[in-house]
C-alpha cells in the first residue's frame, strides 16, 4: 500500500530532518544492579541527566524479550489493591495522549494509570540534559518536530491547545529557532557535506539539500566533491534537470517505472553513478526512513527529499510547485523545542499530574522546569504513572474488568481496571493477547519498527565545531550519517550556549538499517539492524562517535580525549512505525491492511500507537489515541 505523495510530505522530508535475561519456571526477572531504580532514591530519580545507554536501556527489555522470544514470563504474582477505570500500556505520546482524552471525556477524577517498561516516558521522545560549568545544555533523544497545525485532526489540535502549543506559540517557536539551525526547519540556512578523504574529512559548507536540486551554486560545490571528474559531471547534469533520464519510456512506462523501480538502480542504470557515489545521495532517506536506496522506489525516494525531480520532464511539470519551492528555498515548516519533543510529552505529564512540577507554567518554561518524578505514581493522584514496569499479559477476566499483569525490579504485580488501552508497540501485543485471533496476530506482527540510533555528545567548548562553518552536515560514509548542533532554539525558556566559547552538545544521527544489500525487503533489513543495535555496546559507538568527531574537527582543534564531556547513545531497535513501501507491501482494500486489521477492539482493550496507523508521526498517535478511547468509552447502540 503506497501512500500518495503530497507537498507536506515532500517538504517535511526535506526538512528534518544482546540477549534476555530468560525466565526458568516461576522465575522472576531482576533488575540490573546498575539501573537508577536500584542506586538513586526517589528524590534523587532524574533520569534524563543520566548518560552512557539510554533509549533501550538495560533493564527496560529483558522482560519483553524473554515473553516474546521464549514464552516466558512468571508464574505467579502479587495482586495489588488497585483498580482503575483506565489503564494505560505504554507512557509514550500515544498513551500519554490516551490518558489525556479519557480524562477530557470522563471528568478530572477517572482513575488512570500508565505503566512503562522504560525508566522514562515519553517513548521515543526522550530528553538529554547535560549540566557542564554552571551551563543547562539540552539534546534531541528522540523525536524532534511538531509540524504544522493543518497536518493535525480536530482532535489532535484540541490536545495541542490544552497544553499550550496553538498558532500563536507555534509562530513563536519560529521566531525563537535562529535562522541558522536547519533541523529547526530553516532550509536556507546552510547545511554541509563531509566526505572522508586521505587527508582527513572534508566539510563543504552551503545549502547541500538546494545544489541536489539544482540551487543556485550547485555546480561549484558539487566540483569540491573529492570523487572523479566523471562522477561530478554526472551529479551536475543530474542536478540541474539538463536532461529527462526517462525520456525514452512512454508516460505510462514513465509512472509505472517510479513506481516499481528502486532509487539506486534508477541513479545506475539511468544516470550512469557508481556505486561508490550512491551513499552521497543516500544520508537523508537512510535517517528519515531507515533504509536506503535500494528499497525506496524512485517515488519514494523523491518524496524525501532526495534529487532528481528536475531530471525527469513529466515528473517536474506533475509536481512543478514542489521543484520551484524548494529551489527559491521556500523553508518546510517544522517547529521543535530545545530537547524536542520531550517538552510535548513533559507539558502533557505536567497536565496530567500537576505535582509533577507545580511551579511551572506551561509551554513558555518547559524546557527548563524542574520534573519531580517521586509525584508521578502517587495514591492521591487520580492519575499515576509507574515506570520501569513492563507489562507481560492483559486479559479480561469477566464482563466488568481487564487483569494486568506486570514485572517492577524483579517483582510480578497484577491489578485490573474497566478498561485497557494498549499502547506500545504492535509487536510485542499478540504475547500480552495471546486470545486474540490469528488474523489480528499477524496483522500486529506484519509491521517492523524501524530501528535508529541518536548520540548527545557534550563538548567542553564549541570553538572546533564552529570551524565547520555550518550547524548541520550530512556525513554519508560515516557511522553517524548527520551531524549537528543541538537544538539552539529558545522556545520553552531555554538558554542555548551563546558563544564558542561555552559548552555545547553535538546530535548525531545514525541508521543501523544496511543501506548496501539488495534484494532483501525492508522488514527484514529492519530486523537486521535491530540486531546490529543489540549487539553494539556502549563503548563501540564511544568509539564510533569519538573517531567520526575526531577526523571531522581534529583540523579545528578539537581532541577528543580532552574536549568531550559526556556521551549519550539513544539506541532505540523500535523506532518509527513502519509505513508500507512500494517494492515489498501490496495494495490493500481499505480496512484490509494488516495495521487495520491488527488494532480491532479486542472486548475492553483497544489499541493506540502510531503502528496502528502505519506512520511514524506524532499526529497519527494522538489519533490512535482517541479512537481508542472512543472504543471504550462510546456505548453500543
Amino acid at each position: 500500500m503506497t501512500s500518495k505523495i503530497t507537498r507536506r510530505d515532500f517538504l517535511n522530508g526535506v526538512a528534518i530532518g544482546a540477549g534476555a535475561s530468560l525466565l526458568m519456571p516461576g522465575q522472576l526477572i531482576a533488575q540490573p544492579a546498575g539501573s537508577i531504580a536500584a542506586k538513586k532514591s526517589p528524590g534523587d530519580y532524574y533520569p534524563p541527566t543520566l548518560t552512557g545507554m539510554r533509549g533501550s536501556h538495560e533493564g527496560s527489555y529483558e522482560v519483553a524479550h524473554a515473553l516474546a522470544w521464549n514464552g516466558q514470563k512468571p508464574s505467579s504474582y502479587e495482586e495489588l489493591d488497585e483498580h482503575y477505570d483506565l489503564i494505560v500500556v505504554g507512557a509514550g505520546q500515544s498513551g500519554l495522549a490516551a490518558a489525556w482524552y479519557y480524562r477530557k471525556k470522563m471528568g478530572p477524577t477517572a482513575k488512570i494509570l500508565l505503566l512503562d517498561n522504560h525508566d522514562d516516558f515519553g517513548g521515543h521522545a526522550k530528553r538529554n540534559e547535560f549540566h557542564q560549568d554552571g551551563n543547562m545544555v539540552l539534546g534531541l533523544g528522540g523525536a524532534q518536530n511538531i509540524e504544522t497545525m493543518s497536518s493535525y485532526s480536530a482532535m489532535g489540535i484540541e490536545l495541542l491547545e490544552d497544553i499550550g502549543i496553538d498558532e500563536q506559540a507555534l509562530a513563536a517557536m519560529a521566531v525563537n529557532t535562529p535562522d541558522d539551525y536547519m533541523l529547526g526547519g530553516k532550509i536556507r540556512a546552510n547545511n554541509g557535506m563531509t566526505i572522508p578523504t586521505l587527508e582527513g574529512h572534508k566539510t563543504l559548507s552551503g545549502n547541500w539539500l538546494g545544489f541536489f536540486h539544482g540551487g543556485q551554486g550547485y555546480e561549484a560545490a558539487v566540483k569540491e566533491l573529492p570523487i572523479s571528474e566523471e562522477e561530478q559531471n554526472k551529479l551536475i547534469a543530474f542536478f540541474g534537470g539538463d536532461r529527462d533520464f526517462l525520456d525514452d519510456l512512454s508516460l505510462l512506462e514513465q509512472y509505472r517505472y517510479v513506481k516499481s523501480v528502486s532509487y539506486n538502480q534508477f541513479l545506475i542504470e539511468r544516470v550512469g553513478l557508481a556505486e561508490e557515489t550512491l551513499p552521497i545521495l543516500g544520508a537523508v532517506p537512510s535517517v528519515l526512513l531507515g533504509p536506503a536506496g535500494w528499497s525506496l522506489t524512485v517515488l519514494e525516494a523523491l518524496s524525501t527529499g532526495c534529487p532528481g525531480l528536475k531530471s525527469m520532464g513529466w515528473l517536474t511539470n506533475r509536481l512543478s510547485d514542489l521543484v520551484g519551492a524548494f529551489v527559491l528555498g521556500d523553508a518546510p515548516v517544522a517547529y521543535m523545542f530545545p530537547d524536542g519533543n520531550a517538552s510535548v510529552a513533559r507539558l502533557l505529564v505536567h497536565k496530567l499530574i500537576p505535582d509533577v512540577a507545580p511551579a511551572m507554567k506551561g509551554f513558555e518554561d518547559v524546557a527548563i522546569s524542574n520534573f519531580n518524578y517521586a509525584a508521578l505514581d502517587l495514591d492521591s493522584n487520580p492519575t499515576r504513572l509507574r515506570l520501569n514496569s513492563t507489562v507481560v499479559g492483559v486479559k479480561e477476566t469477566d464482563l466488568n474488568h481487564v487483569k494486568v499483569d506486570y514485572v517492577l525490579r524483579g517483582k510480578a504485580f497484577s491489578l485490573s481496571a474497566d478498561h485497557c488501552v494498549l499502547a506500545c508497540y504492535n509487536g510485542l501485543i499478540p504475547h500480552l493477547c495471546p486470545e486474540m485471533s490469528k488474523e489480528q496476530r499477524d496483522g500486529l506482527s506484519y509491521g517492523v519498527k524501524v530501528p535508529f540510533v541518536y548520540a548527545n555528545v557534550l563538548l567542553k567548548n564549541g570553538r572546533a565545531f564552529a570551524g565547520l562553518d555550518t550547524t548541520f552536515t550530512q556525513c554519508p560514509y560515516d557511522p553517524f550519517k548527520w551531524v549537528s548542533s543541538a537544538p539552539t532554539m529558545t522556545s520553552g525558556g531555554y538558554q542555548p550556549p551563546q558563544s564558542p566559547d561555552e559548552p555545547m552538545a553535538v546530535f548525531m544521527m545514525a541508521s543501523p538499517t544496511p543501506a548496501d544489500i539488495k534484494d532483501m525487503p525492508a522488514r527484514d533489513l529492519f530486523r537486521v539492524g535491530r540486531h546490529k543495535i543489540y549487539n553494539t555496546a556502549f563503548k563501540d559507538y564511544e568509539k564510533q562517535v569519538r573517531d567520526q568527531l575526531q577526523a571531522m574537527l581534529g583540523q579545528h582543534g578539537f581532541n577528543h580525549e580532552t574536549d568531550i564531556a559526556a556521551i549519550t547513545v539513544n539506541r532505540i531497535p523500535h523506532g518509527y512505525a513502519y509505513s508500507y513501501m512500494g517494492l515489498d507491501d501490496p495494495d490493500w482494500d481499505d480496512g484490509q491492511a494488516p495495521h487495520e486489521i491488527g488494532r480491532a477492539q479486542f472486548g475492553r482493550i483497544s489499541i493506540a500507537n502510531s503502528d496502528s496507523e502505519a506512520a511514524p508521526l506524532m499526529q497519527a498517535a494522538f489519533d490512535a489515541a482517541w479512537r481508542a478511547v472512543e472504543e471504550q468509552t462510546v456505548q453500543p447502540s
